[in-house]
């Protein structure tokens, strides 16, 4: 430069500054190339020193803008030397170098157009960081620059190619983008050796390409300032408005970056957002739209042709069979002419959207703590169900957990949109094709899916899958008796409940149950083609159950209802973990939650063989054993549910079996009580009662037969059995071995309960019956046997009622001398040949007689450590002010009730903690309960059968307490 340009462009003042600019602007029109390299490095050299003046750097920007204007578009050569110096300008901490900076690169800008393309990467990494910049004017001289870029980019971006050979970026190496290109082809399985030669140099001359572009957007979107943010917002708005770049195949590179945008503090900043994440996610719904649709003419176009040429070779004759084949040939020329060449070009058509890494990072944020990033992780997840199903399906493992907790979230939205989402994809799943095949042994844990990492592998159409047949029950493999170890993603629940600490010896294993039997040999196992991996589904779905909230756990077992139904001997094998999870779910504090797993426990169980269902019957008995409390808050309910979804007959017959052969005699009594209960009350029993009714039929006998061995467990429940079958004449027989019975307050709140059960409407045939005596003489017998054994109370009263009726219309009870021939009915008289009356009340005898023996056992324990507080009044039944107790006993009976309050307690005083009515090994005071219930002078203070105290027979002696079902004496 001339001396005096170069003053002129350190002076302080700007005006002269400005000057010297033009002076130079003139030179460099009439300098050749070496002088015009020269100035330009004379002026980058004032921005080379640290301690530059202000003027001077400042004098060095307007210079070179000044030389740029004066080249024009000939400055692209010169752009790798002038763009650096003034890039570093941006970072100055003078604001007016930084604010001439924008200027002076507006300039070069302006002028170059789109050569400046070529160094785009820099430039916008800088305007990024000078978009948070605390000047005002530095802001918006950035925001000038920032524009004038955007609308160069979207002239020139997509197709310009830079004229000048000497117009590179160091920066970048310069096969960097078609090595970038080949290898994202590569990877997306697409052979691009046929246009390798044709592309690579195309590509590589481009000014501006997003494959060099994306790596600086994908590192730079995590930013945390808000301007930056709204910048690099604008910035995907431009770029994604210009149709031949295609930004939405990049989309996986930036997506995650941009989804945190949408929890941002400034309102601005998530508006942006959302609206450019709006317009990407219409995009791949109409790419995907557009590409199914030209499979589909692609399709029918070969089909056509397919069938064209079918026809033309079943009717060729065998002389005209080369002209045929010439023909054909030339067809076959053609046609992939008019497939590749015809029609106009659609928007979308040629672009790749990588679904499957997309619905990868939307799963990521669907359990985010912002309800706006949730909603919208949603929503995307939605939208691919319509059109990507093959994709959402796959990733179905990690879906469900992240969606089914926000079925209970407080936000209204995020509840609505998580309703749904589950909704649409549980319907995706049903309408979905399974390969049931038999489930593989625990112990060998499932291949783990591709989906479990970064994105799976790109399924076939779902259409194209084929169900294999369902195998048949008899597959099912038995339980081992070494049960395998559970999945460690699964709750660990033991497949057998516990005993109480109380018990000194190993509780004994059920007959039938799952460690009763051999392993059955498992068959092997093929490939897995299903759509995902259902397994892992099951896992991920059982532990919801640890969830707090009802509604998570009711939806995952809808989940494993509809999973089970599709494919019941793939998933939910007794092998695995999940089996003990769902017994562990019938102490749900949710009565919903328990209905439906009772549901999924009768579809696996009518499902499977018969020694699966003995088992489970056998492991619910267990459960019951050892949670009492359960027993008594839903035992009815579970019963009931499994008796409304299986065989009713079926469930009562087995465990009438069970209980028949087990040694707790006193959870055997409480169980038939329930049960007993339960059979009178149920509307599910309905048809069940009626059958039981029909002694004269085979099916009647064999019900009643099998029954009643197990209800000899409790005297009350037998009875009742015998009247709701109208086996009169037994039921009086039972009650003179009641006469030999200790009579309880047990057994006589049983009986009070009964009494009044019999003005229930189960009962209505029974009481139009008492005017036929003829016909049932038997029936008043009973009831006037109930009468005299019963206390003056509420019951006594609604009983004599009753019978006064009756007696009031003049008849009077037959005697008990009468003779069998009373029985009106042929059919009726042929009972005694099939039913064996004497043996079911000699097996009712014995039982009884064994539930006496363990009484006076337990008894006999505990007579020498509580026999000091025979005499304390608040040990004995009959409390010190009650005078009505002995209506109840009378004084024969009183040493009797007060030795078996002693033995009901087990020895402790009234103050301390007693056993539970229904539990020994709970808390709870028998003599305090059993004073409370004959106090009133007899009348049953509640109407719970479970409520009985002191007559219930205890286990055996010894201290141990027996497992349902264990080994037994003959077994």
């Amino acid at each position: 430069m001339d001396p005096s340009i170069l003053r002129g462009l350190n002076d302080k003042i700007y005006d002269r500054r400005k000057a010297a600019a033009l002076e130079l602007e003139k030179l460099v029109l009439s300098s050749d190339v070496p002088r015009i390299s020269s100035i330009i490095d004379q002026l980058c050299g004032m921005f080379s020193s640290s301690n530059s003046a202000l003027h001077t750097r400042n004098g060095g920007l307007i210079g070179l803008a000044a030389t740029a204007i004066a080249l024009g578009q000939d400055v692209a050569p010169f752009l790798g030397v002038i763009i650096p110096p003034v890039l570093a300008c941006f970072q100055d901490p003078e604001s007016r170098v930084r604010y001439h900076a924008c200027e002076s690169l507006y300039n070069i800008a302006k002028v170059s157009k789109g050569e400046i393309l070529v160094h785009f990467n820099e430039i916008f990494d800088a305007l990024s960081k000078l978009s948070s910049d605390s000047e005002m004017s530095v802001k918006n001289g950035a925001e000038l620059l920032d524009r004038l870029m955007k609308d160069i980019v979207a002239e020139a971006a997509p197709t310009y190619v830079s004229i000048y050979p000497g117009n590179i970026n160091p920066n970048l190496p310069r096969y960097h983008e078609a090595s970038s290109i080949h290898s994202k082809l590569g990877a997306l399985g697409i052979d691009d050796q046929q246009n390798a030669t044709d592309t690579e140099p195309k590509e590589d001359k481009r000014a501006f390409s997003l494959a060099r572009f994306i790596p600086l957007l994908s590192e730079r979107v995590y930013v945390i300032s808000p301007y930056t943010r709204m910048h690099l917002v604008s910035w995907l708005m431009v770029l994604d408005s210009v149709p031949d770049l295609e930004l939405v195949a990049w989309l996986p590179d930036f997506l995650d970056g941009l989804l945190k945008y949408l929890a941002d503090g400034n309102v601005d900043v998530r508006l942006a957002t959302e609206n450019v994440l709006a317009e990407f996610l219409r995009e791949i719904k109409y790419i995907a739209t557009v590409q199914e649709k030209q499979a589909a003419d692609r399709a029918r176009r070969e089909s056509r042709s397919l069938r064209t040429i079918g026809s033309k070779q079943t009717l060729e004759d065998d002389n005209e069979a080369v002209i045929e084949e010439e023909d054909e040939e030339e067809e076959g020329e053609e046609e992939p002419w008019e497939g590749e060449g015809s029609g106009a070009w659609v928007p979308g058509q040629g672009v790749y959207v990588d679904h499957a890494a997309i619905m990868d990072i939307i799963i990521q944020h669907l359990s985010y703590p912002d309800e706006l990033v949730q909603s919208t992780a949603m929503e995307w997840v939605l939208t691919f169900l319509e059109f990507a199903q093959n994709t959402v399906v796959a990733f179905t493992p990690r879906i469900v957990p992240a969606i089914l907790p926000n079925l209970a979230s407080s936000n209204r939205h995020i509840k609505l949109a998580a309703h749904e989402t589950n909704g649409n994809l549980y319907r995706v799943i049903q309408s979905l094709p399974l390969q049931v095949q038999p489930s593989q042994q625990a112990s060998s844990p499932p291949p783990s899916n591709a989906i479990m990492g970064t994105s799976p592998a790109k399924d076939d159409p779902l259409e194209a899958k084929t169900i294999t047949p369902s195998l048949s029950t008899a597959s099912v493999p038995t339980l081992n008796k070494i049960k395998p170890t559970p999945p460690a993603s699964e709750p660990v629940t033991p497949a057998t409940a516990e005993f109480p600490a109380g018990s000194t010896t190993k509780p004994k294993s059920r007959p039938a149950s799952p460690s009763a039997g051999p392993m059955s040999p498992v068959p092997e196992t093929l490939g897995d083609d299903d759509p995902f991996d259902v397994r892992e589904t099951v896992n991920v779905l059982t532990l919801q159950f640890l969830s707090d909230h009802a509604e998570t756990r009711i939806a995952a077992l809808e989940w494993l209802l509809m999973l089970h139904l599709k494919a019941p001997t793939k998933i939910l094998s007794r092998e695995s973990g999940t089996f003990p999870a769902l017994l562990k779910t019938l102490s749900d504090p949710s009565e919903d939650v328990v209905k439906h797993d009772l549901q999924l426990l009768a579809q696996i169980s009518a499902s499977s063989e018969e020694s699966y269902f003995t088992s489970f019957m056998v492991n619910v008995l267990e459960l019951f054993s050892t949670d009492r409390r359960l027993l008594e808050t839903r035992g009815s309910l579970i019963i009931r549910q499994l008796c409304l979804h299986l065989n009713a007959e079926r469930i009562f017959r087995t465990i009438a079996d069970i209980l028949e052969k087990d040694d707790d005699l006193e959870f055997a009594s409480m169980m038939v009580v329930k049960l007993n209960m339960i059979l009178i009350t149920s509307p599910e029993l309905a048809d069940f009662r009626r059958r039981l009714k029909n002694l004269e039929s085979k099916d009647g006998q064999m019900l009643f037969s099998s029954l009643y061995r197990s209800w000899c467990h409790n005297a009350v429940a037998v009875f009742a059995l015998c009247l709701l079958a109208q086996a009169y004449e037994h039921a009086s027989n039972l009650l003179q071995i009641f006469a030999e019975l200790e009579l309880t307050v047990s057994l006589l709140v049983q009986i009070d309960k009964l009494v009044m059960l019999l003005e229930s409407p189960v009962f209505t045939s029974l009481r139009l019956q008492l005017l036929e005596p003829d016909k049932y003489p038997y029936l008043p017998k009973c009831l006037y046997g109930l009468l005299m054994i019963l206390p003056q109370s509420s019951a006594f009263v609604s009983l004599r009622a009753r019978l006064s009726v009756v007696h009031s219309s003049g008849y009077v009870p037959t005697p008990s001398k009468t003779a069998p021939s009373a029985f009106p009915a042929a059919p009726r008289s042929k009972l005694g040949t099939e039913i064996k009356w004497q043996e079911l009340l000699s097996h009712f005898r014995s039982v009884q007689m064994r539930h006496e023996k363990a009484r006076r056992q337990l008894h006999a324990e505990h007579t020498s450590s509580s026999s000091i507080h025979y005499s304390s009044p608040s040990q004995t039944y009959i409390s010190a002010p009650n005078t009505s107790a002995t209506q109840i006993a009378g004084p024969s009976k009183s040493a009797t009730i007060k030795k078996k309050s002693v033995s009901s307690t087990g020895g402790r005083p009234s103050g301390g903690p007693g056993m539970s009515v229904l539990n020994p090994k709970r808390g709870g005071s028998v003599a305090s309960a059993s004073s409370a219930a004959l106090s009133i002078g007899g009348a049953v203070a509640s109407m719970n059968a479970n409520a009985g105290v002191g007559g219930r027979p205890m286990s055996p002696p010894q201290g141990r307490r027996k497992m349902l079902g264990g080994i037994r004496k003959g077994a």
